[in-house]
């Protein structure tokens, strides 16, 4: 093994600690030195707010409902939770879909968009994964491709060709309400902190964590990610069950999204949600089965499933 590689492979923890903790440690730094002159309790508690709820559209939203079809909701519900995955800025709800599938259709081999486990040297992957694809030409996924039903879906597609009002709606709100002061934290530094948080996924749990289920890549559970992603640090659990609503399998395995779907679910305001059963929950809990046995027990719904079988290898 050459010195590039040994040394990429031993600051791996510290690049992971920087870019995953170190926009959240800066901005606690931050408020204690700007405490009462930039900041104040009305900011945190936009920031606080506007955070999770544009984090739950995210994987809500854009994830578990339009990505996985994991669960059917009311249209009022699906429309709001897609405007506020849309005011990530994280991009347009059906580019969001189509590369997560690419993704995990092709997950940790050529033509993974986003895999930190295919360049030689660790550190240079890692960032590729974190947010490094973003600006490659070529790496986007064809969205007639693989989001072919999405295009049909007049609701999906009227919130994707507005995309940018929800991206302006993202400042304009905070500042509406806080003035400059809320558009700093409850504009700028959210979308930092929600870009983060999503783009760990990518990086730090396919490189960190534990794996209680063996698909054919290298995802990880991470309990951090799980923490700041609302629940989808549980990246090994989705892969391996890529349909399923629930990404945490014992109950300190931290998924705030499967919380909030289970509140919406007894108010009937989500419905036909999709999970483990209880057979697979406890062959995974006792024996680690292999993810791909599961994963094929749990297909998308049957027009994605064919969006998705029509080009991938």
């Amino acid at each position: 093994m050459d010195g590039g590689w040994s040394a990429g492979r031993a600051l791996r923890k510290p690049v992971m600690g920087l870019v995953v903790a170190g926009p959240l440690v800066a901005v606690g730094y931050a408020i204690f030195a700007l405490w009462n002159r930039m900041v104040g309790w009305q900011d945190i508690a936009l920031l606080t707010t506007i955070y999770l709820l544009v984090g739950l559209g995210v994987t809500i939203g854009y994830h578990r409902l339009l990505t996985h079809g994991s669960l059917n909701a009311r249209r009022p519900v699906k429309i709001a939770l897609l405007i506020l995955g849309t005011m990530s800025i994280q991009g347009r709800p059906i580019s969001w879909a189509a590369n997560h599938r690419l993704h995990h259709a092709r997950s940790d081999r050529e033509g993974d968009p986003h895999s930190p486990n295919l360049n030689r040297n660790a550190i240079v992957g890692f960032a590729h994964a974190h947010l490094g694809w973003l600006f490659q030409r070529g790496q986007a996924a064809d969205e007639g491709r693989w989001a072919r039903d999405l295009l049909n879906d007049p609701d999906v597609v009227f919130i994707n060709r507005l995309a940018p009002v929800w991206f302006l709606a993202a400042l304009v709100i905070p500042f509406a309400i806080g003035g400059w002061s809320g558009l700093l934290w409850g504009g700028l530094v959210r979308i930092s902190l929600t870009h983060h948080a999503t783009w760990s996924v990518n990086s730090v749990c396919h490189v960190f964590g534990s794996r209680a289920f063996s698909p054919k890549d290298q995802s990880r559970n991470h309990w951090l990610v799980g923490l700041l992603a609302l629940g989808e640090g549980g990246h090994n659990t989705h892969h391996a069950s890529p349909r399923s609503a629930r990404h945490g399998l014992r109950w300190w395995h931290f998924d705030l999204s499967w919380v909030v779907i289970c509140a919406l679910q007894e108010v009937r305001l989500i419905r036909d949600v999709y999970t483990l059963d209880a057979q697979d929950l406890k062959r995974a809990l006792q024996t680690k089965a292999s993810g791909v046995k599961v994963a094929l027990r749990h297909r998308l719904p049957q027009e994605t499933r064919q969006t998705i079988a029509a080009v991938a290898d």
